[in-house]
């Protein structure tokens, strides 16, 4: 079977992925989640490139590089990956190497050698346009104690802040705007949808062992609701890595079940990669602006007798729970380690933010091509590495293989992805979307991060400042 270099080069970026939150190394640029989009959004970029300018494809160059005629598309690819990927993870420049000399390069000696230099003045081009991108470090930010804003997760009240100055600071990829979201709910009991929401999240997200004290009238978590929290989580656990990693790993099951072109291949991946990267930035814009505070505080602080700014009060407010633990973000393969709540503010949720580009773009590229996925979609199932048999959780406990399969497409991984977060007790629903009276996702609200990724979707697909669809073989855009 001929190697597609694209899916190759994709395979070694998710490992690199994985083993840098599992050695902790290599943290500085590419740990957490708005460094792993931006590091994934790089070294496809760079792949995208490299195969554009030496393939002689009417795909639109990202850099603007003009293309050579004579130079192998295999080894542009792969040096524009290597030198991309080393440059990100240098602690696993060895594996790099062995996986370049693995790789499956054709072509003459002088169009090897032609398609190498490109690859390398592509992947140079591409990092010198991303060099003054901050880090995640919280230097120098400082929260402020009052009711409904982030503090720390009181079951790990040293972890800090994740990328303060991220968002804000970062320059966009490739969308043509800085999206902006309306305000969530105020957290207050005057707000009704905040009050739904509070009681949604104290009965789908709460520790089992604490089911037993939820008040008869709340609706506990089924089965298949911890399920679905578990198999969407990837919170940067050992073995696991970060949401984009899981999902590239999806749209790689679709790529190869659709039999995608080499073509096709590098332009979907870029596209979904540097959706995701924009996703990183603009989620992280608004989390720090509306500095949300996340269920375990909100519920343990309910009462206006509760938190930092608390008032002389006795007989609470029933829908206050001092004591409430979520089930929490999962600590995969790291036994010992309690689950707890991610280091950054609620609104809007990263996963729903990157899941909703991601998927949102995937199901446009392939109506674009005209496509149907529905067959798939009837008979194929995904697996998740928190549920592949092999995954265990903080007791040591490995969970069993599972696998899921998506009907409804795209827009059911979207909504499960969104909900999911809820039935971890880490987010509130509006964090991901509005409900409608039917307690579906209302897409047509500027609420959550489902419909700030569906924009950065819509806004690079169509345009934007990056990847053009372009024309080609002469399909319009």
């Amino acid at each position: 079977m001929t190697q597609d270099i694209i899916l190759y080069w994709n395979e070694v970026a998710l490992e690199a992925n994985k083993v840098s939150h599992t050695s902790g190394k290599d943290g500085a640029m590419v740990n957490g989640p708005t460094l792993s989009s931006r590091a994934l959004a790089i070294i496809h970029l760079a792949m995208y490139d490299a195969y554009v300018g030496t393939s002689g494809s009417l795909l639109t160059s990202y850099t603007g590089t003009a293309g050579i005629v004579g130079a192998s598309v295999s080894a542009a690819v792969s040096a524009a990956a290597h030198a991309t990927l080393t440059c990100l993870f240098p602690t696993q420049k060895p594996f790099f190497e062995q996986k370049h000399k693995k790789a499956t390069i054709t072509g003459t000696t002088a169009e090897i050698n032609a398609g190498h230099k490109y690859g390398q003045d592509i992947a140079n081009n591409i990092l010198f346009l991303r060099k003054d991108d901050p880090d995640a470090k919280d230097n120098d930010y400082s929260s402020y104690p009052s009711h409904g804003t982030h503090r720390p997760d009181p079951i790990n009240v040293n972890q800090g802040y994740h990328a303060p100055f991220y968002g804000r600071r970062s320059d966009l990829f490739a969308s043509s705007m800085r999206y902006e979201l309306d305000s969530p709910s105020s957290p207050y009991e005057t707000d009704p949808n905040y009050q739904k929401a509070l009681k949604q999240v104290r009965g789908k997200g709460i520790a089992a062992e604490l089911m037993g004290t939820l008040p008869t009238t709340y609706s506990k978590r089924t089965v298949d609701e911890t399920l679905i929290g578990i198999y969407w989580g990837y919170d940067g656990a050992k073995e696991l890595g970060t949401p984009p990693r899981l999902y590239n790993q999806i749209i790689r099951e679709i790529a190869k079940e659709q039999n995608n072109t080499l073509e096709e291949n590098a332009h979907l991946f870029a596209l979904v990669n540097v959706a995701m990267g924009d996703a990183g930035i603009l989620a992280w814009e608004q989390k720090y602006r509306y500095n949300y505070w996340r269920p375990v505080l909100g519920i343990r602080e309910h009462d206006d007798s509760m938190g930092p700014v608390g008032t002389g009060k006795s007989n609470i407010d029933n829908d206050c729970d001092p004591l409430w633990l979520p089930l929490g973000a999962p600590s995969t393969n790291e036994k010992g380690k309690p689950n707890g709540t991610p280091n950054f503010p609620a609104y809007p949720s990263g996963h729903a933010t990157f899941g909703g580009a991601t998927f949102e773009i995937a199901k446009q590229f392939y109506d674009w091509k005209g496509k149907n996925l529905q067959p798939m979609f009837d008979t194929v199932a995904f697996v998740s590495e928190e549920f592949n048999g092999e995954s265990f959780d903080n007791n040591g406990v490995v969970r069993p293989k599972h696998y899921r399969k998506f009907s409804d497409g795209f827009d059911q991984m979207i909504a499960e992805n969104g909900f999911s977060r809820i039935y971890l007790g880490v987010h509130w629903s509006f964090d991901a979307f509005a409900l409608g009276s039917d307690g579906k996702p209302d897409l047509s609200q500027n609420i959550g991060g489902v419909p700030l990724g569906v924009n950065i979707a819509n806004d690079i697909f169509n345009g934007g400042l990056g990847i053009r669809k372009s024309t080609v073989k002469g399909v319009k855009p």
